[in-house]
């Protein structure tokens, strides 16, 4: 049974009538972009204590990666089937059935004994945290008008920001003062308080008839975006033609061959391909995709240049990102409001990403002998504008492109594109610096981190160059022309 929220064109809700009272707004923004802080911490606060965890645990070397790998594979690779079930099972439904499997997960690798435990618990951990992100966003959009968007969206993505800087700064301090199982356990009043609260904030879905979920459509979808970015993670570590890349990446096409032939035969596709019919959705999935590759792979970048080029230690390379930070949450709040009711989505992206390249060659060629504060921070500030100024708009553009019963997908389909271009970005980036230097893989000198935030520049621009032709070009028919108008001004 489809199960979604339905709306007048004024946003009003079937189950009231009207549009949410202020208070309820208020509500309702606070607990959707709440939880994509959840999402968005969890990503990081674990990383700065893995080695309380390894020796605690008796992790291996290699295995102890896998406290990370297991929750970026199990939240990649669900995303996608997570917006498609919010489409069909209900979006609220899906966020509080997410938030619960959150803090399942959550529980779990708090009270693990061994690595098996532990590990089992961040997979549940990422599987509710896939449920959760599309099913927010789609909820967003659906909860406020056009006129409302713009405000909603840059609370969104400044929540993604603080997200991520606070859990690196949140997991060192509690690592190192509590223990590394207060590093799991302080995001467990979030995810209840957002189940418990979904009820009373969020509207009701309403059914609208009988649909079905394309089970075998989504484990194939699952599997071939599971193995890719499994292939792109182990070429951090393994050269990209050796056999076991190789086979990962091999397998991911067949896998995603068979998805596409599944797809075309079955009546209640878990992505119906007309949708792809769209010049604009084709373009709104490669914007995110590539968009994601040079977004993702910047910051990884930017730690290990800290590290390795400027020698300093991970505390003080935590401190240096702090700038970063608040520059990302400040932009979020305050710039891009504004320059999505300016500008569209679509040209925000392109302003962001044209920022990002900016900041990407700054770090590239800035002389390391001017320190840090005309070295790196300019080149800091306009990486953390261009990532707030492109991050959220991608998930527009996309949504924008499809019809409104398929949000949640499009949220998902957004997310997903993100997730598999930030993974193949960061290894891809990291062997150019490797190859351009004169360290071994994973270790780059000076040279190679400028051929590294070059080549991330590089896509940068031509991805910007992709969502500037999207607005220039010329509409093909009256529903191009419809989405470009809600996409570009």
């Amino acid at each position: 049974m489809t199960i979604v929220p339905h709306q007048s064109p004024t946003g009003a809700t079937a189950s009231t009538g009207r549009l949410p009272d202020r208070q309820r707004q208020r509500l309702a923004l606070a607990l959707l972009v709440s939880a994509q802080f959840l999402v968005m911490l969890d990503t990081s606060i674990v990383n700065v204590a893995l080695p309380s965890i390894q020796s605690e645990l008796g992790f291996g070397s290699a295995a102890v990666t896998w406290v990370v790998n297991a929750y970026v594979l199990s939240f990649a690779g669900l995303l996608l089937l997570s917006g498609r079930a919010a489409d069909v099972f209900g979006r609220r439904r899906l966020f509080i059935t997410g938030a619960g499997l959150f803090t399942l997960g959550t529980l779990i690798a708090a009270l693990a004994t061994g690595p098996v435990m532990l590990i089992g618990g961040r997979v549940v951990q990422g599987v509710g945290a896939a449920a959760l992100s599309p099913a927010a966003m789609s909820l967003l959009l659906a909860t406020f008008p056009a006129e409302q968007r713009a405000r909603a969206m840059g609370s969104w993505g400044a929540a993604s920001t603080l997200g991520g800087a606070t859990g690196v700064v949140t997991g060192g301090l509690l690592a190192g003062s509590v223990g590394w199982r207060s590093v799991f356990l302080v995001t467990v009043p979030v995810s209840v308080a957002a189940a418990a609260l979904a009820r009373r904030v969020l509207h009701p879905d309403v059914a609208t008839g009988r649909r079905t979920l394309d089970w075998v459509g989504a484990a194939l979808a699952t599997a071939a975006v599971i193995t890719l970015v499994h292939g792109a993670v182990d070429a951090g570590d393994h050269a990209w033609t050796s056999p076991r890349v190789l086979g990962l990446l091999a397998a991911s096409v067949v896998l995603a061959t068979a998805f596409v032939l599944v797809e075309r035969r079955v009546a209640d596709p878990l992505v119906p391909l007309e949708l792809f019919g769209s010049r604009m959705t084709r373009r709104g999935v490669g914007l995110a995709l590539l968009g994601g590759s040079t977004r993702g792979s910047t910051f990884v970048l930017v730690a290990l240049y800290f590290q390795q080029a400027l020698a300093m230690t991970p505390q003080q390379a935590g401190i240096a990102m702090v700038p970063t930070s608040l520059a990302g949450f400040a932009v979020s709040l305050g710039l891009l409001p504004r320059a999505l009711k300016t500008f569209g989505p679509l040209r925000t992206l392109v302003l962001g990403l044209v920022l990002l390249a900016g900041g990407q060659l700054w770090l590239a060629y800035s002389p390391q002998e001017l320190g840090y504060v005309l070295e790196v921070l300019p080149g800091l500030l306009l990486v953390a504008t261009g990532v707030a100024l492109s991050f959220t708009p991608t998930t527009m553009v996309l949504a924008s492109a499809v019809p409104a019963s398929h949000t949640g997908l499009a949220s998902g389909l957004a997310s997903a594109s993100m997730q598999v271009g930030g993974a193949l970005g960061t290894a891809a980036f990291i062997v150019v610096g490797a190859s351009a230097g004169r360290q071994a893989t994973g270790v780059l000198d000076g040279s190679g981190f400028t051929a590294a935030f070059t080549a991330a520049a590089v896509v940068a621009l031509a991805t910007a160059a992709l969502g500037w032709h999207a607005c220039a070009g010329r509409a093909v028919d009256g529903r191009e022309s419809e989405v470009r108008g809600r996409t570009c001004r």
